[in-house]
């Protein structure tokens, strides 16, 4: 985060001119990932995590983490419309591990939200694990200002997610009809009440301004499977890729940069990652991303 930026988000939190702070990371110059390939779901995840340096590194005893899975079909794993399970729960492990107090996991489903907690197998294999997984409240949505965005100024977002110690985001990398793909940025969207479908109006610029309110320490994105075809909802297992692969890294534009040339798609023509470019929220041009990749 530039200096600039910086001081002019300490401001806001202290004048209280929007209803919850805004979650920051810092930002280096030069953006890293790591992507690790060739292993079951909780391999994969475990040995990006530890590569980035460990759970630790950004949970600290006591935390109060909310992750943010994809979760919002009724599909089954293996039609990859939904973050992994197994990813889900490891991740909750390591939180713990890390010293968390509690791991919160919620999402405003696009499907019935019973069904989607079941049918995707993250409530179970998450509670499991030791996570609280809890049904959204209409009353927790509440109007909250988005001073840095352009068009969208003010939303209704649930205050779970804005007050959680630590945000971490777990999207599926999946085809989407509308962005082209669906990975971490586009994630938020299931913190958002109201009519979301407004959201698809000038998207590229709408995503960002989300992306300037929920900004999570840790971005994991899981291309365990793919969903290459029919996204975001898929269903035919015809679209679906086995990729082994998981992405991780605390630049979210990098990471979903990554992300998108697994689709064959150049990041530098993705409108909403050049968007959250320029507006500092992190690197698209690969050229200037360390990568670190492993194999298990």
């Amino acid at each position: 985060m530039e200096r600039r930026e910086f001081i002019k988000t300490a401001v806001t939190t202290a004048a209280g001119l929007s209803l919850f702070p805004s979650i920051s990371f810092p930002f280096t110059e030069k953006s890293s990932l790591v992507v690790v390939k060739g292993g079951e779901p909780a391999q994969l995840v475990r040995s990006a995590v530890e590569h980035l340096g460990g759970m630790s590194s950004f949970v600290s005893k006591g935390d109060i983490v909310v992750l943010k899975p994809n979760m919002s079909w009724d599909r089954v794993p293996e039609q990859a419309a939904n973050t992994n399970p197994e990813v889900v729960a490891e991740v909750v492990k390591m939180c713990f591990d890390a010293g968390a107090k509690k791991v919160k996991i919620f999402d405003n489903t696009l499907n019935e939200i019973r069904r989607c907690y079941k049918r995707s197998g993250i409530k179970e294999a998450a509670e499991q694990a030791g996570a609280e997984v809890l049904f959204v409240r209409t009353r927790k949505f509440k109007t909250t200002a988005i001073p840095d965005g352009k068009l969208v100024k003010s939303w209704l977002l649930y205050e779970d997610a804005m007050d959680a110690d630590v945000l971490i985001n777990i999207p599926i990398a999946k085809h989407h009809a509308l962005s082209g793909v669906s990975l971490g940025m586009k994630n938020y969207m299931g913190y958002l009440g109201g009519n979301r479908g407004k959201f698809h109006r000038n998207f590229d610029v709408k995503i960002t301004d989300l992306n300037t309110k929920f900004k999570a320490k840790l971005t994991i994105l899981d291309a365990y499977r793919m969903l290459l075809r029919n996204g975001p909802s898929g269903g035919n297992l015809k679209d679906v890729a086995l990729k082994k692969t998981v992405i991780a890294g605390s630049d979210p534009v990098a990471v979903d940069s990554y992300g998108a040339t697994l689709f064959g798609l150049d990041p530098l023509n993705i409108g909403f990652l050049n968007e959250a470019k320029e507006r500092g929220l992190g690197q698209n041009n690969l050229s200037k991303v360390k990568v670190n990749t492993f194999d298990i």
